[in-house]
């Protein structure tokens, strides 16, 4: 039981109605559109899936559609673990690093608040080497972090919509790289 009403037990709830969808008690969230948005995710996770097969080890992703909405109780409810971020401020990770980050129009969301490049470094920053990051968004604004990506040596590239190759909005399947200074150079390779 938590505060929103008795929950079913693990793994059934993840997919359940959560009591306060039910209950009426999240702004603009009925159980139909609970309902259309799991479907939604599903059809994209398999999508994601058939892209980068490894995915399918990370985890689950957790929708958030509206960052106006506060819908952390339904994330917990679901059993699943969610945060705010405000992504033109550091966020505090310590002692943890992220193996996967998924975000949605997050850049075009903040696209007149802070810098693209202000965004990509606190991702580089709490992604662990060898983590995954999917970004959904416009295909120009996806060319530019993918400058950003290459720069920092991560692996990635950008695929179309699930729906189709006509949409503007793109998705960058990207992967943070472990990487270290060269050796330093002999004596015979310096001359």
């Amino acid at each position: 039981m938590t505060k929103g009403g008795q929950l079913p037990k693990w793994i059934e709830r993840l997919n359940a109605i959560p009591p306060r969808i039910s209950r009426g008690s999240v702004t603009g969230i009925t159980e139909n559109v609970f309902v259309e948005n799991t479907e939604l995710w599903k059809k994209r996770a398999e999508h994601y899936k058939k892209i980068d097969h490894q995915l399918a080890e990370t985890g689950r992703t957790v929708p958030v559609e509206d960052d106006q909405i506060n819908t952390l109780g339904v994330i917990y409810e679901r059993g699943l673990i969610g945060t705010y971020q405000n992504w033109c401020e550091p966020m505090s990770t310590y002692p943890r690093t992220c193996d996967f980050i998924h975000v949605d129009s997050v850049f075009s969301l903040y696209n007149d608040r802070c810098e693209t490049e202000d965004i990509h470094l606190e991702m580089d920053r709490i992604l662990r080497p060898e983590g995954r990051v999917i970004i959904r968004d416009d295909v120009d604004l996806l060319l530019k972090i993918k400058k950003i990506t290459d720069a920092k040596q991560w692996e990635g590239r950008i695929v179309d919509h699930e729906k189709e190759p006509h949409e503007r909005e793109k998705i960058l399947f990207a992967v943070k790289q472990s990487w270290t200074a060269p050796p330093p150079l002999t004596p015979e390779q310096d001359q």
